[in-house]
């Protein structure tokens, strides 16, 4: 090899050098192991989280409800009853299902020793009966209903005993992803069982279960019986109740959800003094900043007001659709459920200062909130005897599944040996016309009951995919 040659060759290699460090990745590795630790290797110890959980065990209960249901074959005819008629008719009529009692199981938490019990609504919702069972005791209590919140899933009863065990609560802000966290309930109704897991995610919104989600989601087995139960940490505290897992089979699969405890701790509260929450309303509906949206808000998050009510604070203190809320009292807001959520926590007449944009300008106000109560599209018994019934809104229909092309009012609640039960009303039924008038809204209903007082009302329901007739009497 000559010397230009072996100069070109040296010349490539140190160009090539040079090309690759210019590229070059600079990737950051982590120290070598040096060590592993293990549990102690003595004969007489091992690896346990028995005496951490052990006393907050003792303060989950087993509940069992029971409710009276309608059968469905026999008609509400005074004829089925009359002792001709079954005389001759009688071994068909055996047949025909009777009334019957419907029974379920779930969790609750014991919150002071002198009975308070924290649960999901979802557990005792329309319980004629309320039994509680303690862990390791074969007595059953028959529990009071203190109070019910449905918007956040909780509710409160109380057992006629002292000196019962108890949890106390944890700061359920302090949780981080990655903690250690235990489910305590009674899945199946087998019996009280504890399953361990780690925090999986916080703040966790948009599922479609409650009105206000802040849930803390968890892999810790949470199976059907758990609901209500207690998810707590590694010294027992108790830091969420158990809510709903998201699976498509009805088997866990790792993705459980828990009402955060600071959350639980407010509502049970205000439930035992009050018997009711009460909250504050904004008076507009909001939706997260859309993709396609985003640059006329310069990226900035928030909830965007989609419609305003007319009187409502907000339209007072003069926001307008397509404000962009940022932040409630220098708390920020990063989507419509986040503001829903945060408006939830406070009391009515209220005054929080809103910080909103409007054509890209940042501008602040002061709005005195009403009382959620009074404002809510939900009628009482009054109007329909037996149901709770709401204007349909989009969580209402991503809560029971309606789809976008069926309007009207939905049935929330359904009382048994009602007016409403007896006419065929079942909870979820979404009524879309009555006599020749479409419904649209509550006061719709209002009007024609009125029109219609004392006299028979023919109804046009929308149920599970399915459009039907019935008659309200």
């Amino acid at each position: 090899m000559n010397n230009t040659t072996h100069n070109t060759i040296k010349a490539l290699l140190l160009l090539l050098c040079c090309h690759i460090a210019l590229f070059a990745i600079d990737i950051n590795e982590a120290p070598s192991v040096k060590q592993r630790l293990t549990p102690d290797l003595q004969n007489n110890a091992i690896q346990s989280y028995h005496h951490a959980i052990k006393e907050a065990a003792k303060g989950v209960v087993n509940i069992s409800t029971q409710k009276q249901v309608e059968g469905g074959g026999i008609p509400n005819h005074p004829l089925f009853n009359d002792p001709m008629f079954r005389q001759f008719f009688g071994d068909m009529l055996r047949g025909v299902p009777k009334d019957r009692v419907e029974r379920s199981l779930g969790s609750g938490v014991i919150i002071s020793q002198d009975g308070y019990i924290i649960t999901n609504n979802h557990v005792i919702d329309g319980a004629d009966k309320i039994l509680v069972s303690l862990p390791e005791n074969s007595k059953e209590y028959e529990a009071k209903l203190i109070g019910k919140d449905p918007k956040s899933d909780i509710a409160v009863i109380k057992i006629q005993s002292n000196n019962l065990p108890f949890l106390s609560f944890a700061n359920s802000s302090d949780v981080l992803v990655g903690d250690v966290v235990f489910a305590i309930g009674n899945p199946f109704g087998v019996g009280e069982t504890v399953t361990q897991g780690i925090v999986s995610a916080l703040n966790k919104s948009g599922i479609g279960i409650n009105d206000y989600e802040n849930f803390i989601q968890t892999d810790a087995s949470i199976n059907p019986g758990n609901s209500g139960g207690a998810l707590v940490d590694s010294r027992g505290a108790l830091v969420g109740i158990n809510t709903a897992i998201l699976s498509r089979t009805g088997g866990n699969h790792g993705i459980g959800f828990a009402i955060p405890s600071d959350m639980a701790k407010r509502i049970a509260i205000a439930l035992i003094d009050k018997g009711v929450v009460e909250r504050g309303f904004l008076g507009v509906s909001i939706e997260d900043v859309k993709s396609d949206l985003s640059s006329a808000y310069d990226g900035v998050q928030g909830a965007v007001i989609v419609s305003v009510e007319p009187k409502s604070p907000a339209a007072k203190a003069g926001l307008r659709v397509w404000d962009l809320i940022t932040k409630v009292e220098n708390r920020p807001i990063k989507g419509g459920a986040d503001l829903r959520n945060i408006i939830g926590t406070y009391p009515p007449n209220q005054d929080i200062e809103i910080t909103y944009m409007r054509d890209k300008k940042i501008s602040t106000t002061t709005i005195k909130l009403a009382n959620a109560s009074n404002a809510s599209t939900a009628l009482q018994e009054d109007i329909v005897e037996g149901a709770s019934i709401g204007t349909l809104d989009a969580q209402l229909r991503s809560n029971f599944q309606v789809p976008p092309n069926v309007n009207g009012v939905i049935i929330l609640n359904i009382q048994a040996n009602s007016k409403a039960s007896k006419s065929g009303l079942r909870k979820g039924d979404v009524i879309m016309q009555i006599e020749n008038s479409a419904i649209k809204s509550t006061d719709d209903v209002r009007k024609i009951i009125a029109q219609f007082k004392n006299k028979p009302k023919r109804l046009i329901v929308y149920r599970q995919g399915q459009i039907g007739s019935l008659v309200l009497k």
